[in-house]
């Protein structure tokens, strides 16, 4: 593994466990049955010890979503045509995507990456740090070089460092790419052993042909790629999207600074995967933020033993989950921080 991940992934460490038993004590304090605003609670609490800080706060939270194009479009695996890649690029330059909305109404900056658009778009809204025009078909040959992977993991990491010191205090990650979710179910097969028929869907709404080629495809890769399981970048490297590497690099550079993640779905759960197989205290900065409609997604998330705050059958991508998953983790933290204890309020406690 390069030089720079592996400094970087050694500047993770465990979230505060003190910090999280400070919290867990305040919140079984407060005027309600202990533990019966349930994943709130375990929001705040793991929060606050993601930060290290029992007063923790959200503060400028940030949609970080990188745009990267698949050479195994190819092979007819999704709906869209490639093309659509940089015309959603400026859509999001315009403001009139979902995520734009979304990131709006959950009071969150969005930041728009460019990483491996096949095309451009010139708007300055758009961050261009494009690593390569798209990933190869790798459906014939590994989708990027070793170097084309780590550059883009780094470039993530560039990305979210920024955005840190530049105030945010939790980073949302989201995607754009046109057949992204064959790459993913390519990393969740090859990294969890899932059977192709249990990862792949329909990602943009695919018939049962284009289905059936899909899962062909990830069958043939992961066989391709067996003797790689055990180092999550060379899998990254192998079937995965530039996109994907930005996003995992987000995640671990986050990680790293002590800043939680609010990880997308199908597309972003992938890099999450592949930066919790690199350092597996990852985990401890990582919010999912939803179950992805996108059949395999269930089956992934029960392989990585972590669970999703919503299920409102989105399999948009962009961010979108994420961006709605910013009010259930700032209500937490405002009900540890906001209500009564029992004491304070003069209420009698559990007899």
């Amino acid at each position: 593994m390069d030089t720079r991940i592996v400094e970087m992934l050694g500047r993770i460490v465990p979230a505060s466990a003190d910090v999280a038993k400070i919290a867990r004590a305040r919140l079984d304090d407060l005027t309600k049955p202990r533990g019966s605003l349930g994943v709130l609670e375990d929001c705040a609490a793991r929060y606050v010890a993601a930060r290290g800080d029992i007063n923790a706060k959200i503060a400028n939270p940030t949609v970080l979503t990188f745009a990267g194009d698949h050479g195994v479009a190819e092979e007819g695996v999704s709906a869209f045509p490639q093309s659509v890649t940089v015309q959603m690029l400026a859509n999001f330059a315009n403001g009139g995507a979902a995520i734009n909305v979304l990131s709006r109404h959950a009071g969150a900056r969005l930041k728009v990456i460019d990483i491996g658009a096949a095309g451009d778009c010139d708007s300055p809204a758009i961050v261009r740090r494009k690593v390569a025009r798209g990933t190869a078909n790798f459906a014939k040959g590994p989708a990027m070089t070793g170097a084309q992977c780590v550059e883009a993991i780094l470039v993530g990491a560039e990305i979210a460092k920024g955005a840190i010191e530049d105030g945010a205090t939790l980073i949302c990650t989201g995607d754009m790419g046109i057949a992204n979710t064959t790459s993913s179910s390519a990393i969740y097969s090859a990294l969890l052993g899932i059977p192709a028929e249990d990862s792949v869907g329909r990602g943009t709404g695919i018939d049962d042909e284009r289905l059936r080629v899909k899962i062909k495809v990830v069958k043939d890769a992961v066989a391709r790629c067996s003797t790689l399981k055990d180092d999550p970048v060379a899998v990254l490297a192998a079937v995965g999207g530039l996109e994907i590497a930005g996003i995992c690099g987000a995640i671990m550079q986050s990680a790293a600074m002590k800043v939680p993640v609010l990880v997308d779905g199908f597309i972003s759960g992938a890099a999450a995967l592949v930066a919790a197989e690199a350092k597996r205290e990852i985990l401890d900065y990582c919010f999912f933020s939803h179950l992805s409609a996108e059949a395999g997604h269930a089956n992934a998330l029960r392989a990585m033993g972590v669970r999703p705050l919503l299920n409102l059958d989105l399999r948009l991508g962009e961010g979108t989950g994420a961006a709605l998953a910013i009010h259930i983790i700032s209500a937490g933290i405002k009900i540890m921080d906001e209500m009564a204890t029992f004491s304070a309020a003069g209420v009698s406690g559990k007899i």
